[in-house]
C-alpha cells in the first residue's frame, strides 16, 4: 500500500498584509537508499483552480506506483498560486510577478527544507504538465544548484501573454526564452550542462512549437537535453502525460 500523506503547511507571512498558505501531498516510503525525490508542479486550467491532488486523481500515482513502492521515487505535490500571480487579471502585472516571486521564496525557504527533512536523496527532479512545465523549467534554470533533473511535459515557457505589455527585470528573469539566450555566467551554464533535462511534447500538442523553439535555445547554449516529440497524434491532455511520466521516470 502506498503512503499518501496530506499536510497543511503553517502560514507563511510575506508581509504585514499578505500570507501564503499551501497544501501539499507526499507519496512514498522512506528508504535509506531512496534514489530520487520528485517535486511536481500543478497544471493550471483557465476555467478553475487546480489543486495538488489532481495528479493523483488523474492516475499519475498509479503509473509510478511500482517505483514508489520499491523506494526508487518519493513524490511531493505542492499547490501553486497561479490564480494569485500569472493568471490574476484583477491586479497589475507587476503585482502578478511579485506574487510569483513570493511563492518562489516560499518554495526555497519553506518547502524545500521540509522536503529535505523528509528525504535526504541527493537527486531532486522537478516536473510539471502544461503550465506546470513552465514552473519546473523556470525553477530549475534559476536554481541549478538545487535541481538535478528537469522534466517538462507539454510545457510552454514564455510568460509575455500574462503581462499585458508590462515588462521589468523581474519578468525578464522569470522568462526562460529571454534570459537563457543571454546567459554567460559559467556558474549557471556548467550546472545546466550537468542537469538531466527533458522537453516532452507531441505532434498534436498545442505547445509543440514552444518546445521546439526552447530546444533550439538550449542547443545554442550547448546544454544537453532530450526533446521527445511523440508522433502518435497525442494531444495536450492527461493520457499523454501519464504515458510520459511512465517513460521519463
Amino acid at each position: 500500500m502506498l503512503e499518501g500523506e496530506a499536510t497543511a503547511d503553517s502560514e507563511f507571512h510575506i508581509s504585514s498584509d499578505t500570507a501564503l498558505k499551501l497544501w501539499w501531498r507526499t507519496h512514498g516510503y522512506i528508504f535509506p537508499s531512496l534514489l530520487l525525490s520528485i517535486l511536481v508542479w500543478s497544471w493550471f486550467v483557465t476555467w478553475g483552480d487546480w489543486k495538488f491532488f489532481e495528479h493523483e486523481d488523474r492516475g499519475m500515482i498509479g503509473v509510478l506506483a511500482p517505483k514508489i513502492e520499491r523506494g526508487e521515487l518519493q513524490i511531493f505535490w505542492p499547490d501553486a498560486v497561479d490564480t494569485e500571480s500569472w493568471y490574476n487579471k484583477d491586479v497589475h502585472p507587476r503585482v502578478r510577478v511579485l506574487r510569483h516571486l513570493q511563492y518562489e521564496r516560499y518554495m526555497l525557504h519553506e518547502f524545500l527544507p521540509f522536503l529535505r527533512w523528509k528525504n535526504q536523496a541527493r537527486q531532486l527532479a522537478v516536473t510539471g504538465c502544461s503550465f506546470g512545465g513552465y514552473h519546473a523549467v523556470n525553477f530549475a534554470l534559476k536554481h541549478p544548484d538545487v535541481v538535478t533533473h528537469c522534466v517538462s511535459m507539454s510545457g510552454a515557457f514564455d510568460i509575455h501573454q500574462f503581462l499585458d505589455g508590462y515588462y521589468d527585470d523581474n519578468c525578464y528573469f522569470n522568462n526562460p526564452p529571454d534570459f537563457l539566450p543571454n546567459m554567460t555566467d559559467d556558474w549557471f551554464l556548467s550546472r545546466y550542462r550537468q542537469m538531466k533535462i527533458v522537453l516532452g511534447s507531441a505532434d498534436w500538442d498545442i505547445c509543440l512549437d514552444a518546445n521546439i523553439k526552447f530546444s533550439a535555445i538550449l542547443n545554442g547554449k550547448a546544454i544537453p537535453h532530450w526533446l521527445d516529440v511523440w508522433a502518435d497524434n497525442s494531444k495536450h491532455d492527461w493520457p499523454l502525460w501519464l504515458r510520459m511520466a511512465g517513460k521519463y521516470f
